[in-house]
């Protein structure tokens, strides 16, 4: 990605140390300036990238000995946040970066050589690097079963032939992290990464959701696309995977990263709503529509409910970066109440506004199409709770 020198009117945000509360406002402002457009165009979000770029925000979680930040969960989850109250799809985008430079044992398991590129490539703004694994016929990963991707040697390396959907970022990435299974008499499973201008790729334009649309999350199709053999990062036979062999801190830095952006959505939607509250005045009323009682007690409902959300989330980071990190039950837990949650805020909003809420002309719209988004992301509610209550039972 390249990137482009912007001028700004207000301080940039230093290279060094936590943002603060006014530089997180700052990003949130700048980045709802383009939330609409990309919207309505259902654009990779260049121009936020850009941004994003210029302030040194694409490398926050690679490590400082690369020339990064070195950021944790807890400074990585208040930076995702402040972007998704701009926009979410550039949040969902750029938290993919993130996740990948945030895991210790990726720098330890894959080659150096390759892992500090893409990590010297993010401080650069640069590096953008997304999971493609959904795929048409298996579906999620997560679920269980072999991809149909086939990964098969060649002279030089490797060779991908398949289809992905849901390719979170596709248009915009630098990199494509593929699950596939390898063509060998006993096939390894796991991720090739493959430069996103490398020959046989195809990327159709399929997503066209009813919210989170500058995700383009479009299909992308392999042909023969080649991959030097040391691209295979992480292969493993299938049993390694479903013994969950890895790292248990991905499931936190998912669960914990996926409701923050969403009680982003709901929180921006928040702040729209109390504008709306103070500055409608009808006629029959003679008063702001903030000083009935109804709209008060609805609006202290939303209050309560984002309380609920940023307290968990919080405590479970500080706890994940104290060395005391939650269990995958308790974080997915949070990401089920944090995501119903958000929902909740974003139409007692809708009540409170009858049709203006619903109306393009308002962002409100737009931010219920984008919390509902929330229910898509794995783990979903049912795999969720069975395994919440299969603990809790002792089964």
């Amino acid at each position: 990605m390249a990137t482009q020198a912007i001028q700004q009117d207000d301080a940039q945000i230093k290279p060094t140390g936590p943002l603060s509360a006014d530089q997180l406002d700052r990003l949130t402002r700048r980045l709802a300036e383009k939330a609409e457009h990309y919207d309505r165009s259902g654009e990779f979000p260049r121009a936020s990238f850009d941004y994003l770029a210029s302030e040194g925000l694409i490398g926050l979680t690679v490590p400082r000995e690369l020339g990064g930040r070195g950021a944790g969960l807890v400074e990585a989850i208040r930076v995702l946040g402040a972007v998704a109250k701009g926009d979410p799809s550039t949040a969902l985008i750029l938290f993919m970066t993130y996740h990948y430079h945030a895991t210790p044992t990726r720098a330890r398991t894959w080659p150096q050589e390759i892992y500090e590129r893409l990590a010297r490539d993010a401080v650069a703004g640069r590096g953008l690097i997304g999971g493609l694994r959904v795929e048409p016929e298996l579906g999620t990963p997560v679920r269980g079963g072999l991809p149909a991707t086939i990964a098969r040697r060649t002279a030089d390396g490797w060779a991908l032939t398949g289809t992905k959907i849901y390719s979170t970022g596709s248009t915009g990435l630098d990199w494509f992290s593929v699950w596939a299974k390898t063509d060998e008499a006993e096939p390894r499973v796991g991720n090739f990464l493959v430069r996103s201008d490398s020959a046989g790729i195809d990327i159709e334009p399929a997503w066209d959701h009813l919210g989170m649309r500058a995700t383009v999350s479009h299909a992308v199709h392999f042909t023969d696309t080649p991959t030097p053999l040391d691209h295979a990062v992480d292969i493993r036979l299938p049993a390694q995977w479903a013994t969950g062999a890895g790292d248990p801190g991905l499931a936190i830095w998912n669960a914990l990263a996926i409701s923050t952006i969403y009680d982003g959505v709901a929180r921006a939607a928040r702040d729209w709503l109390r504008a709306y509250l103070n500055d409608r005045v009808p006629t029959n009323l003679g008063a702001s529509l903030a000083t009935l009682p109804r709209v008060q007690e609805k609006f202290g409902e939303i209050e309560a409910l984002l309380q609920v959300n940023r307290t968990l989330i919080r405590d479970a980071a500080a706890r994940h970066e104290a060395g005391d990190p939650p269990s995958a039950i308790e974080v997915n837990n949070i990401k089920y109440l944090a995501t119903a949650n958000a929902i909740r805020a974003v139409e007692i909003g809708l009540e409170l506004t009858g049709n203006p809420g619903i109306s393009r002309k308002n962002p409100l719209e737009r931010h219920y199409r984008d919390v509902l988004c929330s229910r898509i992301h794995s783990p979903q509610t049912d795999t969720i709770l069975i395994a919440a209550g299969r603990a809790a039972l002792g089964n």
